[in-house]
């Protein structure tokens, strides 16, 4: 079932959600260290993931050369502009339900990990990547549920909706790629996945800020090489 790692992240977001409206009493030392637990364990999955990769230099390239492209596009501040929009836009109102609504959205879905769980759940059928976004959304749903409310829960909608097409997209594409092509493709994006989960590990244990969304077209660039060499 090509969905489930969607539907596993949007239950994880309602679990969490419940258990935060149950537990809005928790101290901010208590969510600080709970939030860097969750980012320690995207550093601890983001190594296993990169070290797999049997063409490290060629991810390494592909990175390089991802983040220059993603630093003249501006990937990361288009991002935060659009989310800060959308703030603006649907909490301005002053409405609590309305402000964790859009603030666990952002959080949930503006960034790389969606994106790469999403492409290998449509294209491998593995949805490890969900499963451990799914693990650390449900985490951070307990912490933004009890500081914003009930609206965090309805953010599992978007992030179902959004995560679903992406799946569905890349399931259909597949069909017209190689078994072999498919192989190293995917073993490449797992190994440049898995060095953006490490930055996004980082980031959230509050170790460094790492921009990792304007590494996103190194996924691209990396896809690219592997095809040309495929074919030639």
């Amino acid at each position: 079932m090509i969905l489930l790692g969607s539907i596993v992240n949007g239950l994880a977001i309602v679990v969490g959600s419940l258990a935060g409206a149950v537990l809005r009493n928790l101290s901010e030392a208590t969510k600080d260290t709970v939030t860097k637990g969750v980012g320690l364990g995207g550093i601890l999955l983001g190594i296993q993931m990169s070290i797999k990769s049997e063409s490290f230099i060629l991810v390494l390239i592909s990175m390089c050369l991802g983040a220059m492209v993603g630093e003249s596009l501006r990937i990361e501040d288009r991002m935060n502009q659009f989310g800060l929009y959308l703030e603006r836009r649907f909490a301005k109102s002053g409405s609590n339900f309305a402000e964790g609504f859009v603030t666990a959205s952002l959080i949930f879905l503006i960034g790389s990990m969606a994106i790469i769980g999403a492409v290998e759940s449509g294209v491998s059928g593995n949805h490890q990547t969900l499963y451990t976004k799914a693990v650390m959304d449900g985490f951070m749903a307990i912490m933004l549920t009890a500081s914003l409310g009930v609206g965090v829960l309805f953010s599992s909608i978007p992030v179902f909706l959004y995560q679903g097409l992406i799946t569905i997209f890349a399931s259909v594409l597949i069909k017209y790629v190689p078994d072999p092509l498919m192989d190293e493709l995917m073993a490449g994006i797992s190994a440049i996945g898995g060095l953006m989960f490490l930055g996004i590990g980082m980031n959230i244990a509050g170790i460094t800020k790492i921009r990792v969304s304007n590494y996103l077209p190194g996924i691209l660039i990396l896809a690219a090489i592997i095809i040309c060499q495929y074919y030639m």
